[in-house]
């Protein structure tokens, strides 16, 4: 008799007879999802009781006993990619790559093949394109590849077949929403279809010790689609981030089992691929207009690595009623809260004004160092004064309109000098010794009023 087919949640796991939109346990809503029959298990007695004891047991073992010589670590052939994982590639490990279309994600699994087929065997995988197609980019990318085996499919079955014929050292899966599982009857990229090729990846790396690179595609929100436990069950989650029409391209851990996770590595996408970009700052600021109000630049520390962006700001009489917010690269909140500070503590009268923010480059900014650059910019735009193209300014903007000290001001105050900055704008309390590079001028002010005051 053929076992009833179930419907259950992968929130909450509550089991429904009959499919529905709501999960009735959770609240969840489009979580509810078709169960294959179960097979039945293999009863204890008679013949089956040899080939139950013959299936070896997983025993506990003590720390001491844990063998770690075999976590090792190589080189994918791209420093800023190596940079985010920690150091390289780990042997058995799982990395999912996620971006938006056209963000380079293909192009840069295709890229380090080049480099990975020199040491070992690599499997590239391609549930999108044809074996042609993937040739015909890799001569465009003027990838070699010599020893890479191609394969197009979408049938997991099939892809542990050949990865158990061939034997590779490396398998790159381009996407794990194009394939699908036999045993689960919903379509492929489904949350159930993507769970479970996800899980059989994850056993093959772990059991065979291959390191598996697998792309995944992201929703309307931005985060990966499908499951969240997707990225419970990798060992490192990348994303590609940056705009298709700009050059530049920013990949960042939001998971790193193997390393930490505030590394960010710069590209630059060109005719021939993606080229790495070894100094962020200098490129960032490439092309930024002299004397010309609105503009500042600031130090962010992008996990041990100092980075410098220009923050701009435009100040323009309102044409409308309710004025425009715009923030791009800022956070929109924290972008707001200036405002209302710099019209209550620093005496600028904004409120019947539309105010647009942009971080140059596509650079997202997150910390609150970048809070006084943007301030000071917006100051400069709102009074039509230029900052000082050599000056650069780093610290914290409270409600109250003071200045609070930032960590790693040291290596901010290095990495603005070794770049030709002359001055730079800090918060009078720093904590503890303050080594300043010589050649530059080292501006200490309290609050934001006095900022404006020395600078415009």
């Amino acid at each position: 008799m053929k076992a009833k087919t179930l419907f259950y949640c992968t929130e909450c796991g509550n089991e429904t007879p009959k499919w529905q939109g709501k999960c009735s346990a959770c609240g969840a809503w489009n979580t509810v999802v078709e169960r294959p029959p179960e097979r039945a298990p293999a009863r204890r007695g008679g013949g089956s009781s040899s080939a139950m004891r013959s299936i070896p047991l997983n025993q506990p073992k003590t720390m001491a006993e844990v063998d770690v010589t075999q976590e090792l670590r190589f080189s994918t052939g791209m420093g800023e990619l190596d940079r985010v994982l920690g150091g390289g590639a780990v042997r058995g490990s799982l990395v999912l790559v996620g971006g938006a279309p056209g963000i380079g994600k293909s192009t840069l699994m295709l890229q380090i093949c080049d480099s990975l087929c020199r040491f070992a065997s690599v499997l590239y995988v391609s549930g999108e394109e044809s074996e042609r197609q993937i040739k015909l980019r890799a001569e465009r990318l003027k990838v070699r590849g010599e020893g890479l085996r191609l394969l197009s499919e979408t049938n997991l079955e099939n892809v542990l077949d050949a990865v158990h014929s061939l034997n590779p050292d490396i398998l790159i899966v381009d996407s794990i929403q194009t394939l699908y599982h036999g045993d689960v009857t919903a379509s492929p990229g489904s949350i159930s279809q993507v769970k479970e090729c996800t899980m059989a990846l994850m056993q093959l790396a772990k059991g065979e010790g291959v390191t598996i690179f697998v792309v995944g595609h992201v929703n309307k929100e931005g985060s990966i689609a499908g499951p969240k436990v997707l990225e419970h069950m990798v060992d490192c989650v990348l994303y590609f981030e940056g705009e298709r029409q700009m050059a530049y391209r920013i990949l960042r851990a939001a998971k790193n089992r193997f390393g930490a996770t505030n590394e960010i590595g710069v590209f630059e996408m060109e005719d021939v691929g993606l080229a790495e970009v070894p100094n962020p700052s200098e490129a960032l600021l490439s092309g930024r207009p002299k004397d010309t109000p609105g503009t500042c630049v600031t130090c962010v520390m992008e996990g041990i690595r100092p980075v410098l962006a220009e923050i701009q700001a435009l100040v323009v009489p309102s044409a409308y009623g309710t004025p425009r917010r715009v923030s791009n690269g800022l956070d929109h909140n924290r972008a707001m809260l200036l405002l209302a500070v710099m019209e209550k503590r620093g005496g600028l009268m904004t409120g019947g004004c539309d105010a647009y923010f942009n971080v140059i480059g596509g650079l997202r900014l997150e910390e609150p160092a970048a809070d006084l650059a943007a301030a000071i910019a917006l100051a400069s735009s709102f009074r039509d004064k230029p900052v000082p193209s050599d000056l650069a300014a780093v610290g914290e903007v409270g409600l109250t309109g003071e200045l609070r000290s930032v960590n790693a001001l040291g290596q901010r105050l290095s990495e603005i000098a070794r770049l030709g900055f002359t001055k730079c704008l800090i918060p009078k309390r720093v904590h503890g010794k303050l080594s300043i590079p010589p050649g530059l001028e080292v501006i200490r002010v309290s609050n934001i009023r006095e900022a404006l005051a020395a600078l415009l």
